[in-house]
């Protein structure tokens, strides 16, 4: 690995740091899909709601936030069309676009895509950029997927909220503080190796 590849450079995301070819780059959206399908099956039902808590929004925004916008948004837009075609690797085991939490894998792919450009700005080398980054993209994932929930169940959009927001405000405030620490901590260790 050359020096260039190694150090941290200013506009990088981490997934830029390994020898730049058109198959890292394929392995990279290959593999972030496959993440975020896999995190997908950690659900937990959550009661009154038909939306479950799983590693699917962490994984995605990980995904962004590692790739950068463009693979991020490939990868999550293979994600999303190889589920819509059957793959059953969405949350619980859902394939297909006629489930009430579809809205949030559309979510995910808009919040992959922002957050990978943020942290091409630096939004994943310090805590609090890092927290900011998170942030924004629960917002991005959250703002596509309740409308699409209320509409999908007839829902009111306050029911909307109570039944497919609040109930995961916790978690993704558990899921942003460790990200806080890995992203940060990532960019640390390879400034030391570099």
């Amino acid at each position: 690995m050359s020096t260039a590849a190694a150090a941290p450079r200013t506009g990088a995301v981490l997934a830029d740091l390994l020898p730049a070819t058109r198959t890292r780059d394929i392995a990279l959206v290959v593999g972030g899909a496959v993440l975020t399908g896999v995190a997908a099956q950690i659900a937990v039902p959550v009661p009154g709601s038909p939306v479950p808590v799983t590693g699917q929004t962490f994984a995605a925004l990980l995904v962004g936030t590692a790739l950068g916008a463009r693979r991020g948004f490939l990868s999550l837009a293979l994600y999303a069309v190889v589920g819509m075609a059957g793959m059953p690797w969405f949350a619980e085991g859902r394939s297909g676009l006629s489930f009430a939490s579809f809205g949030y894998v559309l979510g995910m792919l808009l919040a992959a895509t922002v957050v990978g450009a943020l942290a091409r700005r630096g939004g994943d080398r310090s805590v609090p950029r890092t927290a900011g980054t998170m942030v924004l993209g629960s917002v991005i994932i959250y703002a596509v997927g309740v409308p699409y929930l209320a509409l999908y169940t007839g829902m009111s959009l306050s029911a909307a909220v109570s039944a497919g927001l609040v109930p995961f405000l916790l978690g993704d405030a558990l899921k942003a503080a460790l990200a806080m620490g890995a992203l940060p901590a990532a960019w640390k260790l390879i400034g030391r190796r570099g």
